[in-house]
């Protein structure tokens, strides 16, 4: 199948054009496919904004950049995020489980990103239109 819409797609097979895709993408956060062992999931992030600070302790995660700069920071302590890169398309991150992280989009355009979970981390179908809809749904 060759996607037609942006929605969650998993666990049935897809083929996708990332790319455009991930620049289509509008909302803070869509889950475009998810399964039982990993989840895709586009952002995108607007100037100035942030993914916000976060960890999880049992996911892997893979962040792809698409278009616009930002800054990756990770560190193994919430207070201590010494690893600091900028980031720019064609980019991967690779945030180890259990490390601290953060992406802000330090450019004027809307950053865009993909990002792969493994195991997932959302629920099936999730869509945040914005950061504060993806913050009130977190415990």
């Amino acid at each position: 199948m060759l996607i037609e819409e942006l929605k969650d797609y998993g666990p049935m097979p897809v083929v996708v054009n990332i790319e455009e895709a991930t620049k289509t993408n509008n909302t803070f956060r869509t889950a475009l496919w998810t399964g039982k062992h990993l989840q895709l999931t586009l952002m995108s992030i607007n100037p100035g904004d942030e993914i916000g600070l976060e960890m999880h302790p049992d996911v892997d995660q893979f962040i792809r950049v698409e278009q616009g700069e930002g800054l990756a920071k990770m560190g193994y302590n919430q207070n201590d995020l010494s690893f600091q890169k900028r980031i720019t398309p064609s980019d991967a991150v690779i945030v180890p489980a259990g490390t601290w992280h953060n992406i802000i989009n330090a450019g004027n355009v809307p950053l865009k990103v993909y990002s792969i979970y493994a195991p997932p981390k959302h629920p099936w179908g999730t869509v945040h239109q914005t950061r504060a809809d993806a913050m009130a749904e977190e415990p």
